[in-house]
Parts: C-alpha cells; sequence; structure tokens
C-alpha cells in the first residue's frame, strides 16, 4: 500500500491549499466527533477544532509538513491574532523572528531544530515558506508581470456582481498571452519540477493546463474574486482582508481554546489506521491523497478507513487532476453524499481541484 516516491523532507507545501470553509461545512465536526485529518500544513486540522471535536489527529509522512503543524499549534498558543497572521505572512512584519521566538520553546526539539535551520524563511512569513508557494511566487513574479500589470490585478480582486465579473474577465483579463502564459506555466512538465512532484502525475490523463485554466476561469468570474484568500495569495503573496478559516479572528479563539485536542503523527494513512483500531473515527479529511495512488491501492486505502471509521462516518476529499471515488464493489459499505458535495464545490474557492467528494460510512 504505497504512495507517490517524492522527497518527504522538504516543505512541500507551508499553506493548506484545500478550501476549510468547505471541509468544515462538509464534515459539520462537533462534541461527539473524532476526526483524522493529513496534516500538510496545519491548517485545516486546526479548522477542525472551531467545531469542538473531542479529537482531532492529525498525520503525515513529511516531517517537515509536522514542523508546520507544530508551530502553528505553538503561534496559537502564544500569540495574538494579529500577530498570528504576521508570522504566517498574511500581514506584513519587520518583527517575525522575534515572534518565533516566543513560540520555540513550545516546539518539539525535532520541530526546533527545523525551524532554526530556516531563519530566512520564518523572516518572509512561515506560509510562504514550501515549494507550492515558491511555485506560485515564481508565477506572480516573473510571468504575472508579462500578461497583467499590477493595476489591473488589483482591478481583477475588486467586489463587483457576476455579470461585471465575466465582463472584466472578457474584456480585460482573457487574453490570448492569458491562456499561453498559464497553459506553459501550469503544464504538467513545469508543475511537476516546480510546484509539485513528477511522481504525482502518475496517474493524470490529458492537458493539465487546459483543466486548471477553466476552473480558474470558474474563480475569477462566477466566484467572487475579492473573498478568496488562495487567489489573494497566489496574487499578491499575501491574503489582504481575504482570510481562509483558520486565520479568521471569528474563529482564533475557538481553534486556541481545543487546541488540547489536537495530536500529530508521523506515518502512512495505513501506519496510523492499523494504531488506531476498528470503530475510531467519524469525520475524516483526506486531502487529495488517493490521486497519487493506483485505483487498486486508493481501494484499500479506503476499506481500510471503513474499517477504522464508526457508522456514520464522513470521509471528505478532493480530486485535483486524477479522478478518484468509492469503487463500486464497496457500494454497500460508502455512501456517496453527491448532492452535498456538489453543492459545496460550486462555492470552492481552491479552484484548481476538479471534484469534491464527500462520502459516509455504512456499517
Amino acid at each position: 500500500m504505497s504512495g507517490p516516491s517524492a522527497d518527504f523532507t522538504i516543505i512541500r507545501y507551508a499553506q493548506v491549499w484545500e478550501d476549510a470553509d468547505v471541509l468544515v461545512r462538509a464534515l459539520e465536526p462537533g462534541p461527539a466527533d473524532d476526526c483524522l485529518s493529513i496534516a500538510s500544513a496545519g491548517d485545516n486540522a486546526l479548522a477542525l477544532l472551531a467545531g469542538g471535536p473531542r479529537r482531532v489527529l492529525a498525520f503525515d509522512l513529511n516531517p517537515a509538513q509536522i514542523a508546520c503543524l507544530e508551530l502553528r499549534v505553538a503561534a496559537y498558543r502564544e500569540l495574538e491574532h494579529p500577530e498570528l497572521l504576521q508570522l504566517i505572512g498574511s500581514r506584513p512584519s519587520a518583527g517575525r523572528s522575534v515572534l518565533y521566538q516566543r513560540c520555540r520553546s513550545l516546539l518539539t526539539p525535532e520541530a526546533r531544530r527545523f525551524w532554526d535551520a530556516h531563519p530566512d524563511e520564518i523572516a518572509k512569513g512561515i506560509g510562504s515558506a514550501g515549494k507550492f508557494e515558491r511555485y506560485f511566487a515564481t508565477f506572480r513574479r516573473l510571468i504575472l508581470p508579462l500578461v497583467h500589470g499590477r493595476s489591473k490585478v488589483t482591478a481583477l480582486l475588486q467586489s463587483r456582481g457576476a455579470k461585471e465579473r465575466a465582463d472584466f474577465y472578457a474584456r480585460h483579463w482573457d487574453s490570448w498571452r492569458w491562456r499561453f502564459m498559464f497553459r506553459v506555466f501550469f503544464s504538467r512538465r513545469v508543475m511537476g519540477v516546480l510546484g509539485r512532484d513528477p511522481s504525482f502525475f502518475a496517474y493524470v490523463e490529458g492537458s493539465v493546463g487546459d483543466r486548471i485554466l477553466a476552473r480558474t476561469r470558474y474563480a475569477l468570474e462566477t466566484l467572487d474574486p475579492a473573498a478568496n484568500p488562495y487567489l489573494h495569495w497566489i496574487l499578491l503573496g499575501t491574503h489582504g482582508d481575504a482570510l481562509p478559516f483558520a486565520l479568521r479572528e471569528e474563529n482564533f479563539e475557538r481553534i486556541r481554546s481545543h487546541l488540547d485536542r489536537l495530536e500529530w503523527r508521523l506515518g502512512s494513512l495505513t501506519d496510523v489506521l492499523a494504531t488506531e483500531g476498528a470503530d475510531a473515527f467519524s469525520r475524516c479529511n483526506l486531502s487529495d491523497i488517493f490521486e497519487y495512488v493506483s485505483p487498486e491501492v486508493s481501494r484499500e486505502w479506503l476499506l481500510a478507513l471503513v474499517g477504522s471509521c464508526r457508522s456514520g462516518a464522513r470521509l471528505a476529499y478532493w480530486n485535483m487532476l486524477a479522478p478518484r471515488r468509492r469503487p463500486d464493489d464497496l457500494a454497500e459499505r460508502l455512501l456517496p453524499l453527491t448532492q452535498r458535495a456538489a453543492a459545496e464545490f460550486a462555492q470552492d474557492r481552491a479552484f484548481f481541484y476538479s471534484a469534491f467528494v464527500l462520502e459516509e460510512v455504512r456499517k
């Protein structure tokens, strides 16, 4: 039951690039729930705490991602909300190293060693420290200016109605140069080398750039760019007034007050499930874990999850480029919540995904 053969020692994602508002609405974690979550950079595991679940267990194969989660937990404990935003990079700051020093004693020795060795990443904001964020920074600094100037980007991010957004996109944004540069930069080859990892595309078919371009148009026309934190970071390198769920002020104290219910573990999905045993979880945030493996391995993982989840448990996960859903032979054990998932996906601001999947365990 192996996953992709990528390097899992660097920070791949310094932020979580899945819309936590979609996740929280779909899973509806509450006081009776035990949650399992991919750790990644930690944002969505923390977002699950806002609902006050009994437990959130975050896991990841990559120790660098666990270090990202640990520093966020320390920041929620030690800093105030405006300081947290500064440490992440959502707000400007010349004192991030001081903020880090305040959090440092709360880290495990492993996480402390990791972040002590990355002072430049801390100074820039820990939300920009990943390979994926550097990929977007390259797009923002080198590619986007060849197509649209800063004033055009600012105009794009202004709030306007759906008709006005479509008109702006058609008249001012959707040039041949935009389409050409986008398809090249977000191609399988360029994204594999600079953004993700070539092994992540092993099960992807068709044109990557065309598919992401279509989803980007949806985000710019149908959804409101002014309220999209993921788009803001890609285009500006900061969040501005658009913040993801875990970083919004109204969620800060709710998350902080439940930090004692969060635990984390270095290891694979199968390692965690084997340790936890049967009926351990009722809510699962699985990121886009299944699209990096074959349909056969994906089925094995889903079957293992069914065994470790209680009846009525919900599994939430995304497809970016490779389609993954419950196979037909698990129809009696996993019920697709298709309408609910489609309604949430229609509001998904992390626009590069092709599908959001929500399934319910039946026993």
